[in-house]
Formats: structure tokens, C-alpha cells, sequence
């Protein structure tokens, strides 16, 4: 009987033992988890804290082109040299991911968001969020369609219109000097609904629809790719051979990936065929001076401190204006490019 009592005894003080335990282990969980929140969710005032006068949620649509690289290092650099703390995410080419990343700025609470749509539809209902959060959104390089006016305050970005009329007039130029009574055009846009594409391709035709001389057999979707401008040149090649006597390409990773396709097929771009680009990135102007591309309208994608000082006056409660358009200009085999600075991109 005594034995039986002692083994209560035992077993009873296990249990408290296993008790304080658990109650010791279950503090030292709630302690870490309560630092980890004081550490984590106040996040944003300790970046405040550390000098950080504004959180900016940026979303770049991806990494397509040595001008979508130079853009991202080009708004990195900027958020820096403007004391701003950066969340900076990059959607990989999906709209899916670009409304995810709207949704953590939103919940995350930053003062400004910027993003670089990848199309122009799809955007109302996570635009609304943001501004029912009282965050005001800046669209870079791409604007977007809603159907509820304000809920974006501004596009920084370039007049994309204005360059494709800046690479229709060059192949007016381009053909007097020539001396051509017809020129077949053949073009290879960015992506299908993108602001670029509609716009360069609008600026473009409506110029061109004025010379007679000037007629474009097809457009084909490149969607802003050097494998895709590749695919494109190959299959129009196929098609059209000798008849194409211009390429009008949306950007110069699309025309760098159709260059090798036309001198694989015999033809010598810039002389057998014109080429017209758009961006202006290093490699494209290296190619230019070499005569295999004859003109290449600027589209800089050094936005960077346009957006930290528009982001600055957002917070502030400033107004800005609702379209703001860097300074641009083209480069062609029409002029002396031996002393052009490096592009940075």
C-alpha cells in the first residue's frame, strides 16, 4: 500500500513538472513571437526612423530588355540618393503577379506606389483598394484604362505617340534620299494591349498614311522579345523575302533578334533593308554605327528621379501634373554619332 502511494506521489509530480514546462516553453513562444512583431510589423517606422522620410512600393513588370534592367537599376540608384525606402518587386511578365505585389504595398501600408503596368486593362479593383487606403499611385513608362476616372494621379513616362511619329518622319527622310516611289513596310510591335505598342504603332501609321509611297504589309506581335523579333523577321522572311524594304521594330531587343535572322536569309539590314528601332539602348547604337541599323528613336528609361521627387510631393499632399514626359530625341545614319556619351543601358 505504501509502495502504491509513493508511485501516486511520483506520478503526480511528473505531471507538475511536465506543467511548469509547458508553461515555461509557451512563454518563451509568446516572448519570441511578441520581438518578432515589434521587430517585424514596426518595420516601416524603423526604416523611418533610420532616416527614411517615405516607403515607396515599386513593381516593375519584369526583366525583358537591357532597357527594363536599366529602368529597375535606374529607380534602385535614385530611391537611394533621395533617402526613400525601396520595396521593390518585379512581376516576371504576369499581371497576376503585379496585383499581388499592389495588394502587399497596400497591406504593408507604404505612402506611394509606383508600378510599370505589363497591359493597360485588368487594374480597377486593386487600384480601388489603393485608394481607399489613401495611397496615392504613379504609373511609370506605361499607362492604364479604368473605368473609374482618378485612381491613378500620374503617368512619368514617354510620349510614345511622339515616337512613333519621330520614326515615321526619318523614313520620309529616309526614302526621298533614296530617291523610292514605294517602300514595303513590314512591323514587329511590343506587347498586344501595351501602352507602347498601341501608341508607337498609332504615332507611326498616322504619319506615314500621308505618303503615299509608304505602305506597311503586316504587323506582327513580338511581344517586346529578342527571341520573339527573331521568330517574327524569320517567319516574315518566309513570306514576304525581297518585298519587305523596311523593318519598323517597337524596340531594339525585337530588332537585335531580327537583325541575325536577315543577314542569315542573305539580306544586309541598314542597305538591302532599312531598319528603324525604338529605345536606344548601348548594344543598339553600337549596331547603328556599324550601318546595320539606320535609325533609333530614344525612349530613355532613366525615370528614376522624376518619380522620388513626384513620390516626395505625393506624401507632402502636393499637387503634380498628370503627365509628366522625359526629354528625348533619335539617333540615325543621318548624323555624326561618333561622339555620343555612353547610354548607360
Amino acid at each position: 500500500m505504501k509502495n502504491g502511494k509513493n508511485n501516486m506521489h511520483r506520478r503526480e509530480g511528473s505531471r507538475r513538472r511536465t506543467g511548469r514546462l509547458r508553461v515555461l516553453l509557451l512563454l518563451a513562444v509568446c516572448t519570441t513571437l511578441l520581438v518578432g512583431c515589434l521587430s517585424g510589423c514596426g518595420e516601416k517606422e524603423t526604416m523611418a526612423d533610420k532616416g527614411a522620410e517615405l516607403l515607396l512600393g515599386f513593381s516593375q513588370l519584369g526583366s525583358e530588355s537591357a532597357w527594363r534592367i536599366g529602368n529597375t537599376r535606374d529607380i534602385e540608384k535614385k530611391a537611394e540618393e533621395y533617402g526613400i525606402s525601396l520595396m521593390l518587386e518585379n512581376a516576371n511578365q504576369k499581371q497576376e503577379n503585379q496585383i499581388a505585389a499592389l495588394r502587399r504595398f497596400i497591406a504593408y501600408k507604404v505612402d506611394v506606389i509606383a508600378f510599370s503596368p505589363i497591359v493597360e486593362e485588368g487594374w480597377d479593383n486593386v487600384l480601388k483598394e489603393a485608394k481607399e487606403a489613401g495611397i496615392p499611385v504613379i504609373l511609370v513608362d506605361r499607362d492604364v484604362n479604368t473605368k473609374e476616372s482618378g485612381l491613378t494621379t500620374c503617368l512619368i513616362g514617354a510620349d510614345f505617340y511622339k515616337e512613333g511619329v519621330m520614326a515615321a518622319e526619318y523614313l520620309i527622310r529616309k526614302t526621298n534620299a533614296l530617291g523610292k516611289d514605294h517602300m514595303k513596310i513590314v512591323e514587329i510591335t511590343g506587347t498586344e494591349d501595351s501602352t507602347p505598342m498601341r501608341q508607337r504603332q498609332a504615332g507611326f501609321m498616322d504619319t506615314i498614311k500621308q505618303d503615299s509611297r509608304l505602305e506597311v504589309i503586316k504587323s506582327v506581335n513580338g511581344d517586346f522579345l529578342k527571341s520573339q523579333g527573331a521568330e517574327c523577321m524569320r517567319e516574315l522572311l518566309k513570306t514576304y523575302g525581297s518585298d519587305i524594304d523596311v523593318v519598323y521594330s517597337h524596340n531594339d531587343e525585337m530588332t537585335l533578334g531580327a537583325l541575325t535572322e536577315i543577314e542569315q536569309a542573305g539580306y544586309q539590314p541598314g542597305k538591302d533593308i532599312v531598319i528603324i528601332s525604338i529605345d536606344g539602348g548601348q548594344d543598339a547604337i553600337d549596331v547603328l554605327k556599324e550601318g546595320k541599323i539606320n535609325c533609333i528613336v530614344e525612349c530613355t528609361p532613366m525615370l528614376g528621379s522624376t518619380v522620388m521627387e513626384t513620390a516626395k510631393k505625393l506624401k507632402n499632399g502636393e499637387t503634380v501634373d498628370q503627365l509628366i514626359h522625359p526629354e528625348e530625341r533619335y539617333f540615325s545614319d543621318e548624323q555624326d554619332l561618333s561622339n555620343l556619351e555612353p547610354r548607360g543601358y
